[in-house]
């Protein structure tokens, strides 16, 4: 738990209190939904998002806070800080985009909302009795910057963490599920593929053989589990033997120690490929091990609460409306109490990662994303900074969850 001194007077009554939060977003909205914008406008792809970082660590100095650039080490997060004592909490900003795509998972709208939310609970951090930190936090689509943040102490202190992710419905929750993301390189032997076939080993046939093996075992995992692979190098002329390819590979399942079990069998069938080309093979993580996400029951049911009070209806994911996916927030809520409630930005149909998504990531229903994600957040801080009982009844959950 954090160093939390109690507050014997409060200034306003709870309602009172969200009723500040919320007008503290609505005086900024203009920013927030031009910093949207802005973002999507110059989709930054992971580690690279400057001018993301940039433009939010300015509007934080603007508001008066003292901000952290390139903070931990990482080039493009930040960590801005308020409040004197009382509850910590965390609200968390992505802002990188998509190869091709651009923000087509609507990391726009993440950034902005998490943007508001941190400076309405800014300005009534002193009044309540609370802390914040507005962490920013880089390459969640397979870089894992929350990982490394997490590791390098970035959330030491904090007791509960949030954020909000833009989708086609109102949920609860997204199906975060444990991933592996491998790179895979294979090595064979050069040769003129009319002159000399015999000559060569073909690195390709090792990675086309592979890739079959992965696609006989898919229909032998649980039905939560995915694997998808792409090839990165497949040689240089078809006249030429290649005597290199490689191929990046997603193993998802929904726990980590699961995702151990299906990793092996993923790479047996990659080796089976490599040695029946008669080639080389490496395996190698690229990026840090995405967990699963724990969901904060407690902190959930304040969400859904002040979600309604915006007139948003959550709802739990089902068959026919839910998003199953990865996120570095699953290592984050390993380690504090955390959500990550998934809002609606765009109809029904629109999945995200889609061109489609990435349209309606800067329309109206994106626009309003933003602004109720902020609120919705913002009214669930002080909440958290109100009752910090409740925070007790988190730190259990996740103990026990853990456990």
């Amino acid at each position: 738990m954090g160093d939390r001194k109690a507050t014997s007077i409060r200034p306003v009554t709870p309602d009172v209190a969200k009723q500040q939060m919320a007008s503290e977003v609505d005086v900024r909205a203009a920013r927030l939904l031009s910093v949207s914008h802005q973002i999507h406008e110059t989709p930054e792809l992971c580690f690279e998002e400057h001018a993301a970082h940039d433009l939010l660590c300015t509007v934080l100095e603007d508001e008066g806070l003292e901000v952290e650039r390139s903070a931990y080490d990482l080039d493009t997060a930040f960590v801005a800080r308020a409040g004197r004592d009382g509850p910590h909490i965390a609200v968390i900003c992505e802002y990188d985009a998509l190869p091709e795509i651009g923000h087509a998972c609507g990391h726009n709208v993440i950034a902005a909302a998490g943007l508001g939310a941190g400076l309405a609970a800014a300005a009534m951090a002193d009044r309540l009795g609370g802390r914040v930190s507005i962490i920013g936090t880089p390459a969640e689509e397979g870089g894992g910057g929350k990982c490394y943040l997490l590791e390098r102490g970035a959330f030491d202190g904090v007791e509960a963490a949030m954020m909000v992710h833009p989708a086609n419905h109102e949920l609860t929750f997204m199906s975060a599920i444990a991933v592996e993301q491998l790179e895979v390189t294979y090595s064979g032997q050069t040769a003129h593929a009319s002159a000399a076939p015999h000559k060569g080993r073909n690195a390709l046939d090792g990675a086309v053989l592979g890739y079959m093996n992965v696609a006989a075992l898919r229909q032998h995992i649980r039905p939560d589990e995915r694997i998808h692979g792409i090839f990165t190098r497949a040689g240089d002329k078809p006249n030429i033997v290649p005597h290199e390819a490689a191929a990046e590979w997603y193993v998802r399942s929904p726990k980590l120690d699961s995702l151990a079990e299906l990793r092996e069998r993923v790479v047996a069938c990659l080796e089976a490929g490599a040695t029946a080309a008669g080639v080389d093979i490496e395996c190698q993580c690229k990026a840090p091990i995405y967990a699963d996400m724990i969901n904060s029951e407690t902190m959930l049911e304040l969400y859904a609460l002040n979600a309604a009070a915006a007139g948003r209806v959550v709802s739990q994911p089902q068959s026919s409306h839910s998003v199953v996916g990865s996120t570095d927030m699953g290592n984050v809520s390993y380690a504090v109490p955390s959500i990550h409630p998934m809002i609606k930005a765009a109809p029904d149909d629109v999945a995200i990662h889609t061109p489609e998504f990435a349209h309606y990531a800067k329309s109206p229903s994106g626009d309003q994303a933003v602004l109720d994600g902020a609120k919705i957040m913002a009214m669930t801080v002080a909440d958290l900074w109100l009752y910090p009982d409740v925070l007790d009844r988190a730190a259990e959950e996740l103990a026990h969850a853990r456990a």
